[in-house]
């Protein structure tokens, strides 16, 4: 790819309401990323400004001067897994070790506030993978997270992805880690340099963690936590699942145990991954979204303005009786993208809960525990 056409792909995914599924369609669209940009500068309606070209061009070098490398949708060097997603990411700024890419990778995250046990657990797991050539992804979160990429870096095989800025140490405490993964693993993000995590980015760098990967193990969840949300992806994808059983009397446990009695794999050691693990990505099936939840069609010139207020505006629609997400989908007037990442939002501030049978409820308690990280 030249550097024109990967600074016109910049530029479109930097477009404020441009997001994964419309990147996709102006490319089928129009052809080529300087002819969506093209037809977003004709538009009369003005409602997409893409960012300057010398603003994306500091971008762009700024990350080729950290060492970095530009990971680009629909290019052979992206990973091919995670491009099967409806969502993924049009685009990825990489630092590190780009051979840890293709290789068989396993998501491993749990809780943040993980007790002594679940750490070990996750670390001895993590190693033990790594010796045996599968590479640890994980989003660099503290308890679980940091554990299993500490582990699986005396291998020199785990891959980061950061809900921020390459250059953002996030949580703060992590930067040591995070510079050594850098050097000794690879690190990703779809946020430009500089992005400070928000809430809303969290759930987005978990699909990632999960669409790199051929399975992921869950070492301690409570329920309503963003490690079942990224188990959830995974499933959603394809991808196999796998639980470390707990202690029934640990809150920190319930998610991981109910992920087992849900049909997990009962996993206590590397060994019980590795029997069931796909041997190639081309072994797990092409992620086809559920009836009902596809993508609306594509306008005809431009895609539809990002929706704002979704998350208010879904949670009106969800009671005490469950519904499904079929129904709320067809009732909200968003697109399915918008309602998807908003209702990924509220499950997160444990607004609702999600079910089984692809339903949703409101609960009305909010998460005791700390913004995801």
């Amino acid at each position: 790819m030249t550097p024109a056409e990967s600074l016109a792909r910049l530029r479109l995914a930097r477009t404020e309401g441009i997001g994964p599924q419309n990147f996709r369609r102006l490319l089928v669209q129009h052809g080529s990323p300087v002819a969506a940009l093209r037809a977003l500068a004709a538009d009369p309606s003005r409602r997409f400004a893409p960012p300057s070209l010398g603003a994306v061009e500091r971008e762009y070098d700024a990350v080729l001067e950290l060492g970095g490398a530009w990971l680009h949708l629909g290019t052979p060097a992206y990973p091919p897994l995670l491009a099967q997603l409806e969502d993924a990411p049009p685009v990825l700024a990489a630092l590190g070790n780009l051979a840890l890419l293709p290789t068989r990778q396993v998501a491993l995250v749990g809780a943040r506030n993980a007790s002594a046990a679940g750490r070990r657990i996750a670390e001895d797991i993590a190693e033990a993978l790594a010796e045996a050539g599968v590479t640890v992804t994980s989003g660099l979160a503290r308890g679980i997270d940091a554990t299993a990429h500490e582990g699986a870096l005396r291998y020199r095989r785990t891959i980061a992805a950061v809900a921020g800025g390459l250059d953002i140490a996030y949580p703060p405490e992590n930067r040591d880690l995070q510079d050594r993964i850098a050097e000794g693993g690879l690190l990703l993000a779809e946020a430009p340099l500089g992005t400070a995590p928000l809430a809303r980015h969290f759930p987005r760098r978990n699909r990632i963690v999960a669409g790199l990967s051929l399975g992921v193990v869950v070492v301690e969840a409570a329920p309503r936590s963003g490690t079942l949300i990224t188990a959830r992806m995974g499933a959603e994808a394809g991808r196999e699942i796998y639980a470390v059983p707990g202690s029934p009397l640990d809150p920190r446990c319930r998610g991981s145990n109910d992920l087992l009695r849900q049909g997990a794999h009962f996993c206590e050691t590397a060994a019980d991954i590795l029997e069931t693990l796909p041997a190639t990505a081309e072994a797990v099936p092409v992620f086809t979204p559920p009836s009902g939840r596809q993508a609306p069609r594509a306008p005809s010139r431009v895609p539809a303005p990002r929706e704002e207020g979704a998350p208010s505006d879904l949670l009106s629609l969800i009671g005490q009786t469950p519904v499904t997400v079929d129904e709320v989908l067809r009732r909200c007037h968003l697109t399915a993208s918008t309602a998807r990442a908003a209702l990924l939002e509220l499950e997160l501030e444990g607004l609702i809960e999600a079910l089984p049978g692809n339903r949703v409820v409101r609960s009305g308690i909010q998460r005791a525990d700390e913004p995801e990280a």
